[in-house]
C-alpha cells in the first residue's frame, strides 16, 4: 500500500490522514495524523512525530500518540502510513524509536507493543558514557528499537486488509 491508498482506506472508514513536513538545516521533520472531521470540529485520534536521518537511509520516530478510545485499525493506519511516507518520499528503509523508560509496568508495555509493530530492540539505552548523544537525542534512557519499514509495512498491510474485505 501506498500513502495515496492509505488515505482512501482512511477516507471509506470517515477518517482523514494529514502529512506535514518542515525540511531545515539537512534535516526533515514530519508530523502525520490520522483525524476525524465532523462538520467544523476535528479529532485527532492519533498522531506521529520524527525526522529524517542527515544520510536520509532512516527516520527517527519521535513521539507517538493515539487515544485510546480510537476507532478500529487507527494505531495500524498511524503505522501504516508512516512506513509508506518514509518508504515513498525519502527513500528511507530504516525506523528507529526509543521506548522511554518511564515506569517499569508501562516502559515493558511499550517495548511489547513495538514488537508486535514489527520493531526487534537495539540497545538498553542508560547512564553509561557511551548512551549520552543517544539521551542527549531523545531525552531520557529506555529501549532502543529499530525496524525495516518495508517489512512493518506489509506486516500492517495484512490487517489492513481485513477492512476492505468487510
Amino acid at each position: 500500500m501506498n500513502v495515496e491508498e492509505l488515505e482512501k482506506l482512511a477516507s471509506s472508514m470517515g477518517l482523514l490522514i494529514k502529512i506535514q513536513v518542515i525540511e531545515t538545516l539537512g534535516l526533515c521533520f514530519f508530523k502525520i495524523v490520522v483525524a476525524e472531521q465532523k462538520e467544523k470540529i476535528i479529532k485527532i485520534w492519533a498522531e506521529m512525530k520524527g525526522w529524517t536521518y542527515l544520510n536520509k537511509q532512516g527516520i527517527q520516530l519521535d513521539t507517538l500518540r493515539i487515544l485510546s478510545k480510537a476507532p478500529s485499525f487507527v494505531s495500524e493506519l498511524i503505522w501504516a502510513t508512516t512506513m509508506a511516507w518514509a518508504i515513498e518520499k525519502k527513500s528511507s528503509h530504516k525506523a528507529r524509536l526509543l521506548a522511554i523508560f518511564d515506569s517499569e509496568g508501562y516502559s515493558k508495555k511499550l517495548v511489547r507493543y513495538f514488537k508486535l509493530i514489527g520493531f526487534k530492540i537495539v540497545k538498553e539505552v542508560g547512564s553509561s558514557p557511551g548512551d549520552l548523544l543517544l539521551r542527549l537525542v531523545w531525552g531520557g534512557a529506555g529501549t532502543l528499537m529499530s525496524g525495516e519499514c518495508n517489512s512493518i509495512l506489509r506486516k500492517l498491510e495484512k490487517k489492513l486488509s481485513l477492512i476492505e474485505e468487510s
